[in-house]
């Protein structure tokens, strides 16, 4: 796995962590605030090994003796979460709303069978190896709040003001941003994907468009979207652009008597936003934005969603499908230093 052996400077006080890989799941931004001996972090990565390579990197950022007193998550996927337990002692703040349904997320010991006890020659095991088979579930665990606000929540890390807004339910039922106005830096958490086709668990899709609305009202320079480079204002609103594209072209289909498989289906030979990976994730997203068409006010459950996506991937990617499956693309660190120098 490759991975950062540094920290990328943001802005005074802000240091991003970025993976740098686009094309799969689970590589997502961290952000470090740091203020005299004071330091809070902005999600935690996907398992140990990726922790510890941020931690190691942050104690060359860290005066002597300073360490992460405090996390806050900007929502409970494990792929922003599961690296909490490495901070012990850490105080560990999200949305209420989030905090509540902890219940919905695949647990480390489900992940772990997911990539190891599926059958690899059947889509949902075949594309759980492919794109979650890298990580180590099997010594993290899933480490909640420890704190939750609804709304609006202040936060001082030394002398570097933040804001905690609640934007959920967008991506997931309780999401939040982290705004620092003096830095004019956003961090938006898994409401903006960068690089590839954007997942969303929750909805409806107007739901994210306005958490994106929110963002750009913060008048921000520097966005750090939950996964990819770092994004600018225009860059936001192209996603806006992009989910009201796409919520027009599934609420056709609808209309229409498609089914939900069948609209993401179409959508898809469509060739919408083509240039983007995993374009399985919109069927994820038509069948979310179907179940609030059709009223199904249920809990979403994310691997049944996940499944769908791997059948369609399956077909089109996978063994015996008519294209090979593409392994992930590395994006090198240099372009996401550049990205963040104004991108």
């Amino acid at each position: 796995m490759n991975l950062p052996d540094g920290l990328i400077p943001l802005a005074d006080g802000l240091h991003l962590w970025a993976p740098g890989h686009t094309g799969t799941w689970g590589f997502a931004n961290c952000l470090l605030i740091t203020s005299g001996r004071q330091a809070a972090l902005v999600d935690t990565p996907y398992d140990r090994p990726m922790t510890e390579a941020l931690i190691a990197a942050a104690g060359r950022v860290l005066p002597d003796g300073a360490a992460v007193e405090t996390i806050v998550n900007t929502h409970v996927n494990g792929d922003h979460t599961f690296g909490n337990g490495c901070f012990p002692g850490a105080e560990i703040i999200a949305t209420r709303a989030a905090a509540e349904h902890v219940c919905r997320e695949p647990s480390p010991a489900q992940m772990h069978f997911l990539t190891h006890g599926t059958p690899a020659d059947e889509p949902l095991g075949w594309y759980a190896r492919e794109h979650f088979g890298r990580y180590r579930y099997e010594d993290v665990e899933a480490v909640p709040p420890t704190r939750t606000f609804s709304g609006r929540h202040e936060l001082r890390v030394g002398g570097v003001e933040a804001e905690l807004i609640e934007v959920g339910p967008a991506h997931s039922a309780g999401d939040l941003v982290v705004h620092l106005p003096a830095q004019r830096t956003v961090c938006a958490g898994d409401v903006l994907f960068h690089g590839d086709h954007p997942v969303h668990w929750n909805g409806p899709l107007a739901g994210v468009a306005a958490a994106c609305e929110t963002i750009l009202g913060l008048d921000p320079e520097t966005v750090v979207p939950g996964h990819g480079p770092v994004m600018s204002p225009q860059d936001v609103r192209d996603q806006l652009a992009y989910l009201r594209g796409l919520e027009e072209l599934v609420h056709a289909r609808h209309a229409a008597g498609l089914t939900a498989a069948e609209a993401a289906a179409d959508i898809i030979a469509t060739g919408y936003h083509d240039h983007l990976g995993l374009p399985e994730r919109i069927v994820i997203l038509t069948a979310v934005e179907y179940r609030h068409l059709d009223g199904d006010t249920g809990e979403p459950d994310l691997v049944q969603l996940a499944a769908r996506a791997a059948d369609w991937a399956y077909r089109h990617r996978g063994p015996g499908g008519p294209g090979a499956s593409r392994p992930f693309v590395p994006t090198p660190a240099e372009g996401t230093a550049a990205a963040a120098a104004g991108d």
